[in-house]
This record gives C-alpha cells, structure tokens and sequence, in this order.
C-alpha cells in the first residue's frame, strides 16, 4: 500500500490507487489498477471513501460506507467463483474423464479403466493421447471460465517483466532443496505415478528414451501441464485474490494446489514447491519463475522414474547420490543469491492494510461455500486412494 501522511489517510481512502506492487512496475500496476476501477465487476474490489463525507440512505440516514464490508463482499464472490473452479477441476478429471474413457473403450479403443482407481489402461499410444487430451481440457477449461468470469485483462492477470533475475535462480535453487527433502520417490501424484509404471514395466522391453509415447508424454508433462497449472494458479487466481493482499493470495492458492493433488503422498510436494513459486514470482517480478519452479519440479520427479528403472544393485546408491547432489547445488544456488545484493530491505510484497485483519480475512475467505465443501471433497478422495 502507498503510504500516507496523517491528514491524508483520515480524508481519503481508495484501495485500487493504492495498490503497488513494489516488483512490478508502473505498466503492471497501472493494468491492474484499470481493471479494479470497473464499478460494474463483482470480483474487483475498488472502495472510495473520503472520510470527512457521509453517504445518505433513505432506510438508514446518514452512514458511512464500510471499508470491511465492502471487502467481504468482494472477497466472499472470489471465493465462491475459487470454489466453482476446483469443483470444475475435480469434475472434469474424474468424472468427465472416466466416461470418456468408458465410451472410447466400448466402441472398441484398446483403452480401459476402473472406476475405483485412477489409473488407465491400455495401449501406450491411447494411454498417452487420453492421458494429454484430459489434463489440457482440465486445466484450460478453469483458465478460460476464470479470465472470462473476472474479466481480468493478460496484462493485469499474468505477471511477465523480469525485474530481478537474480531471483530466478534462487528460486530454483530452493526447488531443488525441497524437491529433495519432499519429493522422495513413493512422493508421485497418482496419475503420474500410474502413468510412469506403465512405462517403467516389465513388459515395456526397449529403452525408455526409444520409446516415442514416452516421451511426448514426458514433454507434455514437464513443459505443457507446467506452464498450464502456473497461469491458473498464479496468473489467474493469485492475481485477482492480491487486491487483499499477497499473503493472502500465496495462502489460499497454495491450499488450492495441495487439496486438487486429493493424494496425501502428494501433498507436502504441492505446499512447498506452490510456496516457492509463489514467493519467487513476486520476488522476480515474473510468472516465468514460477513456470521454471515447476519444471524443476517436474524434473526431479522424471529423473527418480528413471533412475529406478535400473534393475542393478546400484539402483539405491545411485538414486540417493542423485539426490545428494541435488540438494547441494540447490543450497549453493540459494546461498549465493541470499548472500548478494541488497535483498535483506528489499520491498516485494504488497500489503492491504485494514480493520479487517489478515487471519480474519483468511478465516472469512476458506468459509465461502462452495470451497469448504470442496476441500472436503478432495480429502475424501485422497482417504479413498489411500484404501484402493
């Protein structure tokens, strides 16, 4: 927030002027505050007051708006929209996902599945084209409904001007200590840890790297889903949940990241690395870094696959020296961006300051229906792939 003296916060107050992100830049901050002056969005948060004026009601009298009731308002229509999403994300990938692979099964598609277990089974090549075709439209369909409900612009909506690149490679290397440190092999997803068996297999009889399905669905998965996952989660939601500020934005799409894993083995992975692209998003000023974050992340996973892989005695010596190493340039990397410059004063996230509280603002927003309800969702689901 921009600050002010004395006599000029107790006459006015406009929340979408004062907005600055600090790393950002004018052209960022002025798209995004455009984008807030629009009266008639239910998602932008754009109260005026001046102190000094009161507003007349026929019913009431004389009043003064409220800063703390208008932000509830527009926070609490974030959060149902928020909640909608993961609803759509949950839809899509297990229900609309399943039928259609029941339907192409029963029209003769060698491509099956159990309706108890995430898993798909089949020909490589059905596996990996269904496979691709359902997380593109699970995510892209939540990305185009977000940008179309909130009518948030790509300027305002996606972060893009490096403005410390430094950063960059601090992020990557606290990626990689906490890819180590979490992302420990039984650590998968379940959809990736079923889709990586199936090539790691017995009866997959040729190298890994010569096998065409492999990796187009490893590109896929990487780069692709990576970059899909970053501009739903920080170039959509973050961005509009920032009006209140960026504590709240890191919390609650971080709580959004771990409960879509609905796999427990999953979720300390989703918390750290979400945080960490989170935090060095706003640290570099770029979504870019929070795609690489993610790649890394993809990476590591990749490696421990195929490191496994190795039926040799060595398999467990190697996998752990791996990781080692990892770790270590991870730390080296962190240290030394840690260590140089004048980072210790510097000024990256935007604060809202007002009567209504961060952790009251948090405790507000995670009890918006439909999201409590589809958190629980999720946590059923990863209990269930717990017994399956």
């Amino acid at each position: 927030m921009a600050s002010y003296s004395d006599s000029e916060e107790k006459v006015i107050i406009n929340v979408a002027e004062d907005f600055d992100a600090a790393t950002q830049g004018s052209g960022y901050n002025g798209h995004f505050s455009e984008w807030r002056k629009n009266k008639d969005n239910p998602f932008t948060f754009n109260f005026e007051k001046n102190t000094k004026e009161k507003i007349f009601n026929e019913s009431r009298g004389f009043e003064t708006p409220s800063q703390t009731e208008e932000g509830k308002k527009v926070l609490g229509a974030i959060m149902r929209e928020t909640g909608i999403i993961m609803l759509i994300v949950i839809v899509l990938r297990n229900i609309v996902g399943k039928i259609a692979v029941v339907a192409l099964d029963a029209v003769g598609v060698d491509i099956h599945t159990n309706l108890f277990s995430t898993g798909i089974y089949g020909g490589s090549t059905e596996i990996v084209a269904i496979t691709i075709v359902l997380a593109l439209v699970t995510l892209l369909i939540p990305v185009v409904y977000l940008h179309k409900r909130m009518k948030i612009p790509v300027k305002a909506g996606i972060m893009h001007t490096v403005r410390d690149s430094a950063e960059i490679i601090g992020a990557i290397g606290f990626a990689m200590i906490f890819c180590t440190i979490v992302c420990l092999p039984e650590a998968y997803s379940s959809e990736t840890k079923d889709i990586y068996t199936y090539f790691a297999s017995a009866e997959t009889d040729v190298s890994v790297w010569n096998q065409k399905d492999f990796i187009i669905y490893t590109v896929f998965d990487v780069v692709i889903l990576s970059v899909l996952t970053e501009l739903l989660f920080r170039g959509g939601i973050f961005s509009v949940l920032r009006q209140f500020g960026d504590v709240t934005a890191v919390v609650v799409t971080t709580a959004m990241a771990v409960l879509l894993t609905s796999d427990f083995f999953s979720m300390p992975a989703a918390l750290f690395i979400s945080f960490v692209s989170s935090i060095g998003m706003l640290r570099s000023g770029t979504i870019y870094t929070a795609i690489i974050v993610r790649i890394v992340y993809k990476m590591y996973q990749l490696a421990i696959v195929i490191l496994e892989v190795d039926p040799s005695a060595n398999m467990i010596i190697t996998r752990n020296l791996f990781m080692i190493c990892v770790f270590t340039v991870g730390v080296i990397l962190a240290a030394i961006v840690i260590n140089t410059g004048d980072r210790k004063n510097k000024r990256y996230m935007v604060k809202y300051k007002s009567e209504f509280t961060e952790s009251r603002r948090l405790l507000f927003a995670v009890k918006v229906f439909p999201f409590p309800a589809v958190a629980m969702l999720c946590i059923v689901q990863a209990i269930s792939a717990l017994m399956y």
